[in-house]
């Protein structure tokens, strides 16, 4: 009985430490976004990194993302997060992006890892303008 109890106390720190782990790279990611500095955000994203979302981004590679999204860095002022869940090698985080004119970009978005790093990201746009920099109107 011991046994049994010592492993689901080790297996349910581990889920923790991951989950903990996804978390913090998730949100270092965002505050290189926040103090516009691209070393914070590439740092956390792995070598074959890719970024999908509804704006016409399929699998970006890291160069593309970079070149395509790291310029919108420019109207984020603070990142909220809601809630981030992560389970083994993936997590989802919902947040909201306050922007430099005081609006809001509501996201979320599913995170695969691979040795500690970003992999790849899936952005789902919510409520509020889509994506920071986006001027066109919401019906």
């Amino acid at each position: 009985m011991k046994h049994i109890l010592l492993s689901f106390m080790f297996c349910s720190i581990f889920v923790y430490v991951k989950s903990q782990s996804a978390e913090k790279v998730i949100k270092t990611y965002f505050s290189g976004y926040e103090k516009k500095d691209w070393n914070i955000v590439a740092s956390q994203l792995a070598e074959d990194f890719t970024f999908t979302s509804p704006n016409g981004d399929d699998h970006l590679t890291l160069a593309r993302y970079k070149e395509r999204c790291w310029g919108t860095n420019k109207y984020f002022k603070t990142i909220e997060f809601s809630k981030i869940v992560a389970d083994g090698n993936t997590a989802f985080a919902i947040y909201n992006i306050t922007t430099t004119d005081n609006k809001l970009v509501h996201n979320v978005e599913y995170y695969t890892f691979s040795n500690g790093k970003i992999k790849s990201i899936e952005c789902f746009f919510g409520v509020g303008l889509g994506y920071p920099g986006n001027s066109s109107k919401l019906k």
